[in-house]
């Protein structure tokens, strides 16, 4: 008796449980974020650069869209990386330390540039162990 396993079922399952994760984590990433920036803002802190008011709001659609390309490149590593868990937990954090460069030149207070690592290291913190727990080591 022969068996058949069929991987195509399997890899658009995996798949589709990839890009769910990575909604839902984007999502709550969003909604943290600006937690985060309304908490520092009701703190005292400025949320003000280079003069103009950054929304709230602001933070939730950034880290949206900036999550999202992260489930893109998950979905491109699943893919293609032979190892795509490590590449993209490494990729990831890489491109996490590159993005608070902006936040340190910034034309905003010490507080302010503070408080925008702060969103980028908490979304960070939310969005690549859950969608790297969906990728094969």
């Amino acid at each position: 008796m022969t068996t058949t396993v069929n991987t195509t079922h399997a890899t658009a399952s995996t798949f589709g449980a990839l890009i769910r994760t990575g909604v839902v984590a984007a999502v709550a990433a969003s909604a943290a974020t600006m937690v985060v920036a309304a908490a520092g803002h009701a703190a005292g802190v400025s949320l003000d650069m280079a003069g103009a008011p950054i929304p709230v709001a602001g933070f939730g659609v950034l880290t949206a869209a900036f999550s999202l390309i992260g489930v893109v490149i998950a979905a491109l590593l699943s893919r293609f990386a032979r190892r795509p868990r490590r590449t993209f937990v490494r990729t990831t954090v890489v491109l996490t330390v590159m993005s608070l460069v902006p936040d340190v030149i910034a034309d905003a207070g010490v507080a302010t540039k503070v408080l925008l690592m702060l969103t980028h290291l908490v979304a960070a913190a939310i969005v690549i162990p859950a969608v790297a727990r969906r990728l094969t080591a």
